[in-house]
C-alpha cells in the first residue's frame, strides 16, 4: 500500500527529506503567527470562532464562521452579539446583550456613562426562551473580562468543517496525517 512512497522516499534521501519537514513546519507556524497577529489586531483571543449551537437562530445557524473585534475604547450596547466564556467552561458562547448596567466603585449601578469603572452585561440567544444566568456559573452578570468579542461578520456553514473533525476525531487524524505524507513525498 505504502510501498511506492517509502521507495520514493529513500530514493529522495535524508537531505531533502529533511527540507520537505522544514518546509512543514514553516508553514504551521506561519499559521500560527497570521492567527496571533488577527489576534492583537482585534484585541480579542480568538478572532474566528464557529457556532456550535442552534442558540442564535434565525441570526447564525450551526456551522458558521464568525469574526470578532474586541475594541476596548467602546461599549457594548443592548443588541450587539458578542462571544463570551465564563470561568470554567471551555466553550466559548455567541449569544445577544440583553441588558446593559455601569458599575461605579462609589454608587453601584448609574446609568450610561463614559467614567464608569466596569459594564455588566446580560445576554440571551435568539432561539433560547431565557436569559444566559444559569450559564453564567454563579456569576449574576457578565463583565467585559468575560468577552471575547463582537461579531463583526459572518461566513455561513463554513465552520462545518471544524464541526465534523471534533465530532469524527478519525477524521481530523486521517487528513493530518495525509497532508503530512504529501509534505513529505512532494518533490517540490
Amino acid at each position: 500500500m505504502f510501498a511506492d512512497e517509502l521507495k520514493t522516499l529513500r530514493r529522495l534521501g535524508v537531505r531533502h527529506v529533511l527540507l520537505q519537514i522544514l518546509n512543514f513546519v514553516s508553514v504551521l507556524a506561519s499559521g500560527l503567527m497570521i492567527w496571533k497577529g488577527l489576534g492583537l489586531i482585534t484585541n480579542t483571543e480568538s478572532p474566528i470562532v464557529v457556532v456550535l449551537s442552534g442558540s442564535m437562530e434565525p441570526a447564525f445557524y450551526r456551522g458558521d464562521l464568525l469574526f470578532l473585534t474586541n475594541p476596548s475604547d467602546q461599549r457594548y450596547q443592548t443588541g450587539d452579539i458578542t462571544v463570551y466564556k465564563v470561568p470554567g467552561a471551555d466553550i466559548p458562547i455567541v449569544h445577544r446583550v440583553l441588558e446593559t448596567h455601569d458599575s461605579t466603585a462609589k454608587k453601584g449601578m448609574v446609568p450610561a456613562s463614559p467614567l464608569v469603572d466596569k459594564q455588566l452585561l446580560l445576554t440571551k440567544g435568539d432561539n433560547n426562551p431565557i436569559d444566559d444566568i444559569d450559564l453564567y456559573q454563579g456569576l449574576e452578570w457578565l463583565e467585559r473580562k468575560h468577552i471575547v468579542g463582537k461579531v463583526r461578520g459572518f461566513l455561513p456553514y463554513v465552520g462545518y468543517v471544524t464541526i465534523a473533525m471534533n465530532d469524527f476525531p478519525q477524521l481530523k487524524y486521517a487528513l493530518l496525517g495525509g497532508l503530512g505524507l504529501l509534505a513529505l513525498i512532494q518533490r517540490e
